[in-house]
């Protein structure tokens, strides 16, 4: 039985050296301080003080070993341990004298407070200078030669678009990031945007039936017509096509969508396909031609478009396509002109100002109208325009029980306001119900929507204070091509005091009396063309 015991002590031993490679780290870490001193020391007798530096190490767990852990203490670490001790009595000196200079500290702190608003003015003016030195006619030049560039992307880190996609440029030039335009890239850029409004009628718009924001070739595709969901754009023959597309059903699931998408029509065939959460995209063959479709969800809405083409024309399309997929947002928080469209029929609202039957509106909704009609009073004649302020001065005739509007308020420079009007029969499907949008008023004639939200037949539109009061009519400003009239709002107002005055030079007598709904002396209006 004792040479059992004894063979498995023995047996044991070897794990000795696994035990203590197994202990805390700092046993590891006072090792190499330990065996560098005894390398050094003697080399006649270099080994001796391995294994006695390896004994202690190993035998520390199980004995004392007072007598030898002495000797190791002696020769090697006093040298270090005094420079140790020095330096821990220097600290007890420091922080005796720290009480003192614990003041200047707090003194240093104190001058720090008034750095965040340095900085929060830093952050603030990025927005506006990434335009500075830019001449109002150049800047939306200026952004759609980014977008089609593939610089204008979408931000991280709560910065500005617009610095980024300069910053994105200044990178890929090699030149200096700083988020603002010099002379001579400015001068590239608008080359560039140029170039592209040549070749291709480049134009960054907002489509009025949808609120998408995207980039179109509108010398490629200079046709436009309303669909079901939005609005197509097309060639001559249809060999190109773009169209938007708007889904407003809470009920309906982004992946049904999807599906829908694949299958619809029956000649497509898909080559690739991805749905996420809150989008997807879809690209494969429809017939002969090549097509993509792309989405996004957001608040239980889809917005997306669609691109068509026919296979011979892939190498003249496929840039556009880049471009288009970087300008695309369907729900876009900076403002971009609207789409025009030359439609045969066009809705718009009107506003009575007199008992008479006079109506006032917008001038371009009047232009090339076989028909106006006033829906729910009759037909309308225009008896004056005002092109300088885009408004025009119609007038019913026949009796009717009219609620004309009180020109009692002036606008505010800014400030809140609400816009109320009659949209697009397709937004309501076919009703005559009166709809409001949110907004803010900006140096005075500018309109900030707070929400991209589809516009098609808002234009017209009565804008009120937040107690009811008239103070002007909305107006959309379309564009062509995004460098034309850049200077000019995209959604606008023309001012009560400006209206009044169109009534006096046209002899009519705007009342001052207050009106007792603003809202009720709105009404849609129609123009049929041929």
């Amino acid at each position: 039985m004792r040479r059992v015991t004894i063979l498995v002590m023995l047996s044991l031993l070897p794990c000795a050296p696994a035990l203590a490679d197994d202990t805390p780290s700092i046993m590891k870490w006072f090792t190499p301080a330990e065996e560098k001193p005894a390398t050094a020391a003697t080399p006649a007798t270099t080994a001796k003080p391995k294994t006695a530096v390896a004994k202690p190490a190993t035998a520390a767990a199980a004995t004392p070993a007072s007598s030898v852990a002495a000797p190791i203490k002696l020769p090697v670490p006093k040298p270090e341990q005094a420079k140790v001790d020095a330096a821990k009595s220097e600290p007890a000196k420091v922080e005796a004298a720290k009480p003192e200079p614990k003041k200047p500290e707090v003194k240093a702190a104190e001058p720090k407070k008034p750095e965040p608003p340095k900085t929060e003015a830093a952050k603030a003016e990025p927005a506006p200078d990434s335009f500075a030195g830019i001449p109002v006619a150049d800047r939306q030049k200026v952004q759609a030669a980014l977008l089609w560039s593939g610089d204008y992307s979408t931000a991280s880190n709560g910065e500005d678009p617009l610095v980024a996609a300069v910053k994105n440029y200044q990178k890929r030039i090699k030149g200096k990031i700083t988020g603002v335009l010099t002379d001579a890239e400015r001068s590239s850029l608008l080359a560039a945007a140029g170039n592209h409004e040549q070749e291709y009628g480049w134009s960054v718009v907002v489509d009025p039936a949808t609120g998408i924001r995207i980039g179109l070739p509108t010398k490629m595709v200079p046709h436009a017509h309303d669909t079901t969901r939005g609005t197509r754009w097309s060639s001559t023959h249809g060999d190109v096509q773009v169209e938007t597309f708007r889904v407003a059903d809470r009920n309906l699931k982004l992946s049904a969508l999807f599906e829908q998408e694949k299958r619809e029509p029956a000649t497509r065939k898909i080559e690739y396909s991805l749905l996420r959460e809150d989008g997807f995209f879809i690209s494969g063959f429809q017939g002969l031609k090549k097509f993509s479709v792309k989405a996004q969800l957001r608040d239980g809405e889809v917005r997306g478009f669609t691109m068509m083409y026919d296979q011979m024309m892939e190498t003249i399309v496929t840039p556009v396509m880049v471009a288009m997929s970087s300008a695309f947002s369907p729900f876009p928080e900076r403002s971009a002109p609207f789409a025009a469209l030359s439609k045969s029929v066009e809705y718009g609202n009107g506003l009575v100002v007199s008992a008479e039957g006079h109506i006032v509106t917008d001038r371009k909704l009047t232009e090339g109208c076989q028909v106006l009609v006033a829906s729910g009073i009759g037909d309308a004649v225009r008896v004056a325009d005002d092109k300088d302020n885009g408004l025009a001065l119609l007038r019913v005739y026949g009796p009717r029980k009219l609620s004309p509007l009180s020109f009692a308020q002036d606008a505010p420079k800014t400030g809140e306001l609400t816009l109320f009007g009659i949209p697009d029969p397709k937004e309501q499907d076919g009703s005559r119900k009166l709809t409001e949008i949110k907004a803010r008023l900006v140096n005075g004639t500018a309109i900030e929507l707070r929400q991209p939200v589809p516009m098609a037949g808002f234009s017209g539109a009565a804008a009120l204070d937040n107690q009811g009061r008239f103070l002007g009519m909305m107006e959309m400003r379309n564009a062509v091509l995004a460098s034309i009239e850049p200077a000019a709002p995209p959604v606008r107002l023309v001012t009560a005091q400006t209206i009044r005055g169109f009534l006096a030079a046209n002899n009519i007598a705007a009342s001052a009396a207050p009106a007792t709904d603003a809202k009720a002396s709105v009404v849609r209006m129609i123009c049929v063309r041929k």
